[in-house]
């Protein structure tokens, strides 16, 4: 990893070059010990915001709803004139992700039954089932990319299974989550014209053509659902009301577009991460493989250390201080889960890897009223891809140096080589 010097007027957290040289935690061990509550300055054509990068910080945000909301957006970036409001950014307020309460607690009830740890549970031979049929296609190569051909396959089948999606068109909800999550990476730039790929015009055309692509497929789906209902999340939205009301088909739109979202991308880049990181521990991996009864601690350990969501934004309803800072009312906060993942005050010796690691509150999920819905999922598919992926290839091992993903939102790894012996 490659050393910079920091100065505070120099940091500037809108950079995704940061998280894709793989930097990030050098400024973020600076700010903490330094400017825990750090302005970071506005952009060309972004707003300003506030970095928080403690552990304490972020749980009495997370936990205050009313002081700082979640429908101005919750993202970093903010654009200074409001016209600029890409699709995306048109709904806040309008998917649970965005929306305040009451109407987020109304609205996560009606999923929630999908989520619940019995549910989750009676998944594991399903999501077993397909984490084998994903094996199987590497089985017989000895190498390939273990994020486009392992890794973002398992969590976009068990998503697009729950939304009762056909397989023909889960490679073009790959494709889509890449376009919108991944937009500021010029290689899912592919909507804008060369000259504009790695520019922030190109990042807004690949997400603004990914969120219209995207409705344009679950406007078909919610068509389909209401002539026939199947057994499956988008069917339960059609028959679902919030206060006697049915949901809008915006709504459902909106609940399609987080549930594809949400339910593929971090997963992936968890189980991508957490390769890497075994990889790159061989100690902690040897461990695991004598012992796979580790694997719940170790998983806990892998998303402390990913952190595939790399941050979320709140807006101030009024002027509140922390650590003798004034968040003026309509400000950003800024919340970086890496940092408080490795904030020293809460897990010792926190850049070291250690699968045994008891207590582990870290905070990967979020915490407080947008708690991962997925939570549970993420967590099982975790456990059971890695239990037949050791089982299967137990000496899998990294063939080239990672790709990391030009983010500041998702801490994403796009390609990584891998060998194994192939089975007979």
């Amino acid at each position: 990893m490659t050393q910079v010097t920091l100065k505070p007027e120099d940091i500037n957290l809108n950079d995704p070059e940061i998280f894709e040289r793989n930097q990030a935690h050098q400024v973020f061990d600076y700010l903490r010990n330094n400017e825990p509550i750090h302005w970071n300055p506005e952009g060309e054509r972004n707003v300003g915001y506030w970095n928080i990068t403690k552990y304490e910080d972020v749980m009495f945000i997370s936990r205050n709803p009313e002081l700082f909301i979640s429908s101005k957006g919750i993202t970093s970036f903010y654009p200074k004139d409001e016209s600029e409001l890409d699709e995306q950014m048109s709904g806040n307020g309008k998917m649970l992700i965005t929306m305040d309460p009451p109407r987020h607690v109304r609205l996560r009830r009606l999923v929630n039954k999908g989520f619940t740890p019995r549910a989750v549970n009676a998944m594991e031979d399903h999501i077993r089932e397909i984490t084998n049929q994903v094996l199987d296609d590497v089985a017989k190569k000895g190498r390939c990319d273990f994020v486009l051909d392992v890794a973002s396959q398992l969590p976009l089948a068990v998503i697009c299974g729950m939304m009762g999606l056909e397989k023909k068109d889960w490679p073009y909800m790959f494709e889509l989550t890449n376009k919108v999550l991944g937009q500021g990476d010029p290689e899912y730039q592919t909507d804008a014209p060369e000259e504009l790929r790695g520019t922030p015009e190109g990042a807004r055309i690949a997400g603004q053509m990914g969120t219209m692509q995207m409705f344009g497929f679950f406007a078909q789906q919610l068509q389909d659902r209401k002539e026939h209902r199947k057994d499956d999340l988008i069917s339960l939205l059609v028959d679902s009301e919030v206060d006697g009301q049915h949901l809008t088909d915006e709504d459902i739109l909106w609940f399609c577009f987080l549930l594809i979202l949400a339910g593929n991308e971090t997963t992936r880049n968890a189980i991508s991460g957490g390769l890497l990181a075994l990889s790159e521990h061989p100690d902690q991996r040897q461990q695991l493989q004598n012992d796979m009864s580790m694997l719940p601690t170790a998983i806990e350990e892998i998303l402390r250390w990913v952190s595939p969501v790399t941050h979320m934004a709140r807006v101030a309803t009024q002027d509140v201080e922390i650590r003798g800072t004034t968040i003026k009312e309509g400000q950003r906060v800024v919340m970086w889960y890496p940092s408080v993942n490795r904030d020293e005050d809460i897990f010792p010796n926190p850049h070291t890897f250690d699968i045994t690691r008891q207590p582990n509150d870290h905070l990967a999920f979020g915490i407080g009223e947008h708690f991962c819905l997925g939570a549970g999922f993420a967590r099982l598919e975790l456990k059971v891809m890695f239990e037949e992926l050791f089982r299967r290839f137990p000496d899998i091992e990294k063939d080239g140096e990672p790709e990391r993903l030009r983010s500041t939102f998702i801490g994403g790894i796009k390609h990584m080589p891998v060998k194994f012996t192939p089975e007979a």
